[in-house]
């Protein structure tokens, strides 16, 4: 009998600790939702994808995201599809370094093949509940002559119509990119749809651009990495920083052409011209871009932009415009008062953010010895307030919490929880502040406690965290 209670109490325990991971990454989810309504998700479609069985459940949950408030852009390739058509009807058509020299001849063919790619998906998409529109949103013009290979038909983005394009978007419909762009007299070339989702996702300062392959990665063995980058227990680069790519792109340099190496160099130059993120994503694993998206460990390669351009450490000088700053907030009790004394003992607590000279945020990391730190003094200027820039205040933060090698951050507040728990952060007790917190609650102001803790293998290897 005693053996079978073990077994319970062991089973019973198993299902809550399985419970509480699955409530972590709802709240996770919740977190992550919030920030990317209304944002520009663009997703390059590998073609070879549409014959995987995976494919429909794949368009699913890009639907699903669009649901959610996210603009999603489908940039669909279409190579296996060409090449079945070419091979069709015995027309041979040469590439050279990833570019398909596109004759005057194949260029019909080419055409139906893509057209055809778009419309099977935009088919999945009505079948899954939303509305795709095909448009012919792209000026282009002929590649021409290069080192002496005339490449015909073959093509480059021109100019993007992004007036008509924003407006298919405000209307609630998922636009589709064919690989075709034509010129003022109507003529079509043959575009690359790598080069045309990087195109697309610069023009609209995208927050996310998804190359989405068919089963290839980033990997070690594969490719040299620079040094301390994250790779994956599996030996996937899961992320690269802007001048970590630039580095790999210099290490892993060949005269051959590479579609991998090519992503990455996109994903550089994305990121450069005001990409957020770059995701590098095997589209044959089921579920795998949700779970890139709305995790902090996603499974594929992202590349990401320095977020934190504009935020530095204070310094003295700083301090009366930062109390200049608090004293709205400090009148409507939303943070407690503090004065030059305060700010200038604990001045390498705190961060500004700062354009042109002037400071539009404060934020400050007050570190206990229990590996915990209290994120706290958030203020942005009230004319900034829609900007985003409390959330990257936020994440500056964190990533320095995440730099010392800290367990979890929390936060003290009377009037703005709903804002943290939108960013993922939790309720939580006195009890789970340190003890030199506990001691010093100030139960008269009786505070919310709100909380994040920091995933382990971020912390272990200094892995971004994405909010």
């Amino acid at each position: 009998m005693s053996e079978i209670n073990s077994l319970h109490e062991s089973n019973l325990s198993m299902e809550k600790a399985k419970l509480k991971e699955q409530v972590e990454v709802i709240r996770q989810v919740f977190g992550y939702i919030n920030q990317f309504t209304n944002e520009t998700f663009v997703i390059k479609l590998e073609s070879s994808l549409l014959q995987s069985p995976f494919f429909p459940i794949l368009i699913k949950d890009l639907v699903l995201l669009h649901n959610m408030g996210i603009r999603i852009i489908l940039v669909p390739g279409a190579r296996t599809r060409i090449d079945e058509i070419l091979n069709t009807y015995n027309i041979k058509c040469e590439t050279i370094n990833g570019i398909r020299v596109s004759t005057h001849d194949a260029i019909p063919f080419i055409k139906m093949a893509a057209f055809d790619v778009s419309n099977q998906i935009m088919t999945l998409l009505a079948e899954a509940g939303a509305h795709g529109v095909i448009g012919n949103w792209v000026k282009a013009r002929s590649i021409g002559v290069r080192n002496g290979i005339d490449f015909q038909s073959s093509g480059i983005v021109e100019k993007l119509h992004t007036d008509v394009l924003k407006n298919v978007l405000e209307d609630h419909m998922i636009p589709i990119f064919p690989n075709i762009g034509w010129n003022a007299k109507g003529k079509p070339y043959n575009l690359s749809s790598n080069e045309l989702a990087y195109t697309i996702s610069t023009e609209l300062k995208a927050a996310k651009l998804f190359f989405i392959t068919d089963n290839n990665s980033l990997t070690t063995s594969s490719f040299k990495a620079p040094h301390g980058i994250y790779v994956s227990s599996t030996g996937t680069i899961s992320q690269m920083n802007v001048e970590q790519a630039g580095i790999f792109l210099e290490k892993n340099r060949s005269d051959s052409y590479n579609e991998m190496l090519e992503m990455v160099s996109l994903a550089h130059r994305a990121c450069v011209n005001g990409v957020k993120r770059v995701h590098i994503v095997d589209g044959q694993t089921e579920g795998m871009i949700l779970k890139e998206i709305f995790s902090n460990r996603g499974l594929g390669t992202m590349i990401y932009a320095n977020q934190h351009e504009n935020i530095r450490q204070m310094v003295v000088a700083d301090i009366p415009e930062v109390l200049a700053l608090m004293q709205p907030a400090i009148e409507q009790q939303i943070l407690i008062e503090r004065n030059a004394q305060d700010l200038e003992e604990k001045i390498s607590d705190y961060a500004v953010y700062e354009v042109d000279g002037t400071i539009h945020a404060c934020g400050a990391l007050h570190v206990y010895n229990d590996r915990q730190a209290e994120i706290a003094a958030i203020v942005v200027d009230e004319m900034y307030s829609k900007l985003g820039i409390g959330k990257k205040m936020i994440s500056y933060l964190i990533d320095k919490a995440i730099a010392l090698h800290l367990k979890a951050v929390f936060v003290l507040t009377t009037q703005t929880s709903d804002w943290f728990v939108q960013l993922g952060f939790v309720e939580a007790t006195i009890a789970d502040l340190p003890a030199h917190k506990q001691e010093h609650y100030n139960y008269k102001r009786n505070s919310l406690i709100l909380r994040y803790k920091l995933p382990k293998a971020i912390i272990s290897k200094h892995q971004p965290v994405e909010l």
